[in-house]
């Protein structure tokens, strides 16, 4: 990525105005770029924003399960039924949405790799708990390994 491509998402990360990120997401046009914005997203600042990169048409899906288990998705996989009575309603609601698109494969874009941040044990565990559990979730994803600066 060129230096003026990783200061515009440094902008864009760094803005205070929620209305011009909005647009400015909407604005990229490369799943490169949305994967490290994605991986440099303060989850302080809510769902919003994390709602408009799954959005993105540009959104691969190896982004998909970064922000999945950014957001503690693993939680969801554990325990289905202390997820189902949280309270945190913004959260159920973007993991929900965020797992069903995966699930439903619809995230066009499949290029980027992704690892996701389980032990063996916690795996075994999982499929242990419930053979449901798409292997989508459990195994890595072969793709384009990207890293991600720091913004």
């Amino acid at each position: 990525m060129d230096n003026t491509k990783y200061k515009w998402l440094q902008d864009i990360l760094y803005e205070e105005n929620p209305d011009i990120i909005e647009s400015q997401i909407e604005r990229i046009d490369n799943s490169i770029s949305l994967h490290i914005f994605a991986g440099n997203y303060n989850w302080n600042n809510g769902f919003k924003i994390p709602n408009n990169i799954i959005n993105n048409e540009y959104c691969d899906l190896g982004t998909a399960l970064m922000l999945f288990y950014s957001a503690d998705g693993y939680r969801m996989l554990e325990d289905e039924q202390g997820f189902a009575s949280s309270n945190l309603d913004k959260w159920k609601e973007f993991l929900t949405t965020l797992y069903n698109r995966i699930i439903n494969k619809q995230f066009k874009q499949q290029n980027i790799a992704f690892t996701p941040p389980l032990t063996k044990i916690q795996i075994f565990k999982l499929k242990k708990k419930s053979a449901d559990i798409s292997s989508i979730f459990l195994e890595n994803l072969a793709g384009n390994e990207v890293e991600i600066p720091k913004l």
